[in-house]
């Protein structure tokens, strides 16, 4: 079995302030920073031997700082970007209510039924993570990889992992500098072991925008 070990970003400048960030590229906060730092210290025993990450600053940012504890040089990997969010990138959670309230509203219900203007839809997602998993399930069998990704690509990859409908994708939590562990199987008896561990955060812990 290959063992995964799943990573959200540490808190992006934006995270705090609930703005789509989509393909866009904050940088992460003075707190995102120290978040990641103590994320690297809960990873050192992993035995990881391989980390890729976004390409994007803040995911990218969050794995340099992992990497330098655990002398990892991490690999951008742009099949585990975050979503296009298309028009909704770079506004407020409570501006994207108001212009695109149906919208909206069947993205926190029915989000396998939303494609972003001039953006992805979630089977875009699922399909690119869906192939990434498969590439490293064959090159990386019976080792520990790391990957630090995004809300909408990891929750993507637990519905790929169980094999489950993309009408799923909210029922996973997924906060900021936390990470999951998660065993692939070439006979499809995948496991989640453990999902978004965030103890190693203490006092710097900020739960997840409900909407991102």
């Amino acid at each position: 079995m290959l063992k995964l070990i799943v990573i959200r970003h540490a808190e992006s400048e934006w995270n705090p302030v609930g703005r789509y960030q989509g393909l866009l590229d904050p940088d992460l906060t003075e707190r995102g920073v120290q978040q990641a730092k103590r994320l690297a210290e809960a990873l050192k025993g992993e035995n990881i031997s391989v980390l890729f990450a976004s390409p994007l600053r803040r995911t990218f940012k969050t794995a340099q700082i992992i990497g330098e504890t655990l002398r990892l040089e991490p690999i951008k990997e742009e099949r585990i970007i975050e979503i296009n969010h298309g028009v909704w990138s770079g506004m407020l959670v409570e501006e994207v209510k108001e212009k695109f309230p149906e919208d909206f509203e069947m993205w926190l219900k029915e989000p396998h039924k939303v494609k972003f203007p001039d953006g992805e839809s979630l089977q875009d997602v699922f399909n690119r993570v869906k192939d990434f998993l498969m590439d490293i399930l064959q090159k990386y069998n019976e080792k520990t990889i790391a990957i630090v990704s995004h809300t909408v690509p990891i929750r993507c990859l637990y519905c790929a992992v169980l094999d489950i409908d993309l009408s799923k994708f909210w029922s996973f939590g997924c906060d900021n500098a936390s990470y999951s562990i998660v065993y692939l199987d070439n006979e499809g008896r995948n496991v989640i072991q453990k999902l978004n561990i965030t103890c190693h955060l203490g006092d710097l812990y900020v739960e997840a925008h409900k909407a991102l």
